[in-house]
Parts: C-alpha cells; structure tokens; sequence
C-alpha cells in the first residue's frame, strides 16, 4: 500500500516539474543554456508547491490506527447493548453493526486467545480458564502468544497499549508471575487473573501495582480509559498506534461506579423465548435445572441483569470520551475502533439462571461494531464473522500481508470497506467447548465436585452450568435460508442437536430425529473436518 502512496506523490511532484519546465514555462523562466533543468528563479517558485505535495503524500501514507474494546461477557441477543446509547451513536451509527457476530467458544479465556491468534481452541490449544486447560499456561506463552496479532504490529513499527483484563490465569504465580508481559506489548496494564473493579492488581510492564476501593484512584474501567488518553497525549505523532481496552464490565461481581448504582431500577431480564423453558430434549446439563425456576433464582438473576447494565454505563462513557480526545488530537478519520465481546452471556434461558459455556445463540453469539476509513455510516451487515477474524482484520488495515501469518479466520475488511478489499463470505463455522469441571466436593452444593457429570459451576439454588461432559462441536450455518445449528457431544450418551434456525431461532425444539439422514451425514462430515482444520484449510472446507 505504501508504495503505491510513494509513486503518486512523485508522480505528482513530476507533474508540476513538467509543467513548470516546459515550452510556456520557458517562455517567461529561461532555462540555463544546455542543461534542459529550470533556473533558481523557477525552482525558488516550486519550492513552496513541492513541500505542500511531500507533506500532503506523507500523510496519506500514513498506516491507520486501530483500536479494539473488548468487554468481558457482554451479550447482544438479550438486551445487552441496551445501555450502551453513546456507543452505538459513536461507533454502529458512524460505521457498521455486524448483527451475526459470533464468539467460536463461548467462555472467555479461549475465546481471549482466539482473538490474539486468530485461531480456533483446537489450535492454539487453550480449553478452558483454567491453567490445566492451558489458560495463559507456559505452553500457551512459548507457542500461541509468541505470534500473536500484537507481535506483528509492533514488527510494523506500530506503538501499542493494552489495559484491563487480559486471560483469567495471567499474573498467577504458576503462569509466570506479573513480570511476565506478552511479546508486542509497549505499554502494559494487564489485570491479574479475573474480572474485579475494585481491590485487585495490576502488571504495570511487569512490575506489580496494587489497587483498593477508592473510587477516584481505583475504579478499573475509569483508570483504563485515563491510562488509555495519557498514551494517547504522549504517544509519537510519527508512528500509528493499536489501542487495546478490556474493561470488566459486564462480568461479575457487577460492581457499578457510585452514579450509576441506581439506574435500571425497574428494569428485569426479558422473559420471552428460551426464558424458563425445559430442555427435555437437550444434552445432559439442560435437563437438570429446577423447572419452573424458583423465586430465589429469578431474584438472583433479575439483580445481575440489571447491575451488568449498570457497569455498562462506565464503558459506555469510556467509549464518548476516548472518540472525543481521538477528534481532538484529529487522529480519529484515520482510526479503525472495534467494539466487540468475548461471549454472551445467558439469564434464565431454558432454566439456567446465569452464566455463559453452552452452544446456543444467547451464549456464542456477540456485539461487534466498526467504524473507520473507508466504512460508511449506519450500514447494518447479515454476513456472519467471527472472533477468529478480529486478528486477520486488523493486520489487514494495517498492510500485513495476510498469507505469511498462521490463521484460521479471515479478513472482514472486505464486508465493511468494500472500496477497500475483495473478500468472500464464508457460508459455515465451527463452534467448540471443552467442559470444565470442579476438583474438590462442596457440601454446600452435592452437585459440584471432579466428577464427569458433576458440576464445575453452581449457581443459585444450585443449578448446574458446567461440567467435564459439557464438551460439544458444532457446525453453523449460516448461509441464505441455510440457517442450521449441528451439534455433537463428548459424552456417555453421544447426544446430538439440530437445529433450524430459520424457523426456530430460539432453538427450542431439537430436530435431530426429524431430519433428513442424508443431511445430518453432511453435517457430521463437515464438523469432522472443520475439528481438525488449520489455516487455509478452515476457510476453504467444502
């Protein structure tokens, strides 16, 4: 790209020399006999026209910044950009809203480390959140993280920064301690371990920083967004920049910033689709909730609702004050800014009061908004992306050429910025979770405990939402009237789901014994393949 930029700005310089030394010019500027070049006087008058040109290319050729927020389990389906006015005026009404967004593992470390590798979990490796899953794991920083997107960047001379929470396990002792700070980082504010907003600590380029309750000095979100415009106000004005904000809103604990702990006040989770219907015909974890759900788990569910659209609000300002100092600094036509989450979340879908980890839609399903050069506003875009594509994007607008790095997803830039890019839509994708379960038994829960089909997570009134056979595969499509969902587990009974989406799009009807057989072998045909893909290969199954 940047050499194209060179070629017309001296192509323009050469137009103004040409015409400027030619017949007319000569009639008025002589020339100095024998030497065919204009004389000081000419020269002299260019000069000024020459600069404007140098300097007007310099700019042009400038790479573009990037910016990527990423929330920690903020869904789409039930209501979660609600909140989030300034955001999507900001960001989806000045570009584009992707409304088939989707996350491939919807838990947050793999998810995580898919958006970093641009890989599927059977790739880079990483399971689950915990380190025996590979979560921020010595195997993960010597192989995964190693290449890494941010590794190109900074290999492209782009300034970077990452504040907020970065993978549950990192800065644990057993995963390299806080002094450990990812290859591509220049600046490095990375929470240790999992979501907090108050009293946690901070890896500051590797050296521990530790934090209260104050709201004023500690509150993570509103301490993101200042570290975040102090980089900006010191960064080279010479060089582009990739700006990664991951605030803890709206995981739990829900803690909202003291002017917003009383907004939504009414507000309950929706009650339609899935919400408290049995899943007699699902795999094992979605036939044990309590059905009907007990008034203390609509309780317990309502109060996270609402207190997750309160934490939101502070993103939601981070998001109005980081585009206004991108304006003002006149940095923010040349600024991609990605807004997205790294799974959805559900709240009393088919019975299970809260939590993220299984196949359908309110769970892998994600917001993703843009807007940048090249992106016209208020475009609403139906072709499906996902996590796995964020990298491939970003070191696309960045002029990295894509085939010498090591993905699975491929480049959107294509769907938002047609002007940009030729691109394909892909019409199917994997979706895949490992289950997790607990090591110890807990009295206060007889269901939770090591076993394969004992819970790894306990909500209210102990409901279960995770387990070692909680580990599936799915394939889905998603392509014209093509809208399927084909699922297959790892587990005693080899359960199987379908869906038809079109038809069914809150997935409460399993179809699998009402397909066509015919089918349901094309489907477990391309699962098998797209399970064990890699690279090209996942882009071009049949």
């Amino acid at each position: 790209m940047e050499p194209d930029r060179t070629r017309r700005c001296g192509g323009a310089a050469l137009l103004v020399m040409g015409v400027r030394s030619g017949a007319g010019a000569g009639a008025t500027t002589p020339r100095r006999r024998g030497t065919g070049l204009p004389g000081a006087a000419t020269l002299l008058w260019l000069l000024p026209a020459l600069l404007t040109c140098c300097v007007r290319c310099a700019e042009s050729a400038k790479p573009s910044n990037v910016v990527l927020i990423l929330a920690d389990d903020q869904d789409v389906l039930l209501g979660g950009m609600t909140p989030m006015k300034k955001t999507r005026t900001l960001i989806g009404e000045a570009g584009a809203t992707f409304v088939n967004a989707y996350t491939v593992t919807p838990l947050c470390c793999p998810s995580r480390s898919s958006i970093l590798t641009g890989q599927y979990p059977h790739n880079h490796e990483v399971r689950n959140n915990s380190l025996t899953g590979n979560c921020s794991s010595p195997q993960w920083q010597k192989g995964p993280e190693s290449e890494a997107f941010p590794v190109y960047l900074s290999k492209q001379k782009y300034q970077t920064f990452f504040a907020g929470k970065y993978l549950n396990q990192y800065g644990k002792k057993d995963a390299g301690d806080v002094s450990h700070v990812p290859p591509g980082w220049n600046h490095w504010h990375a929470l240790v371990g999992n979501s907090q907003y108050y009293n946690y600590t901070l890896s500051v380029d590797g050296k521990e920083e530790k934090h209260g309750d104050s709201y004023e000095k500690d509150y993570l979100t509103d301490l993101m967004l200042n570290r975040s415009l102090k980089f900006l106000e010191g960064k080279s004005p010479h060089q582009p920049f990739f700006l990664m904000l991951s605030p803890p809103a709206p995981h739990s604990p829900w803690t909202a910033a003291p002017q917003y702990q009383k907004e939504f006040g009414d507000v309950k989770a929706p009650r339609d689709g899935s919400f408290d219907k049995p899943g007699t015909d699902k795999h094992w974890l979605l036939r044990q909730p309590i059905h009907p759900m007990p008034e203390s788990s609509l309780t317990y569910l309502d109060d996270a609702y609402r207190k997750r659209w309160q934490t939101l609000l502070s993103v939601d300002d981070m998001v109005e004050m980081l585009v206004n100092k991108l304006d003002s600094m006149k940095e923010l036509d040349n600024t991609y800014i990605f807004y997205t989450s790294d799974n959805g979340y559900h709240t009393g879908q088919f019975s299970l009061p809260i939590d993220k980890r299984q196949l359908y839609e309110f769970d892998i399903r994600i917001p993703l908004l843009v807007r940048g050069p090249g992106i016209k506003p208020n475009q609403t875009l139906k072709a499906p992306v996902l996590n796995i594509d964020l990298a491939p994007t970003i070191m696309d607008i960045t002029g990295l050429n894509l085939s010498s790095v090591n993905v699975d997803g491929q480049s959107f830039l294509s769907q938002m910025a047609p002007s940009l890019r030729n691109g394909s839509v892909r019409p199917f994708f994997l979706v895949e979770y490992t289950g997790e379960g607990h090591p110890t038994t807990d009295p206060a829960c007889p269901k939770l405990g090591p076993g394969v089909s004992v819970c790894a997570q306990c909500f209210p009134d102990c409901v279960c939402e995770d387990a070692y056979n909680n580990t599936y595969a799915c394939v889905r499509t998603l392509n014209g009237n093509n809208n399927l969902q084909y699922c297959e587990f790892a587990d005693s009974e080899s359960f199987v789901e379908v869906y038809n989406l079109t038809s069914d799009p809150h997935q409460l009807e399993n179809i699998v014994k009402k397909v066509d057989p015919t089918i349901l072998q094309e489907m477990n045909q391309r699962l098998i393949k797209l399970q064990s893909c890699e690279g090209d290969s996942c882009r071009n199954i049949k």
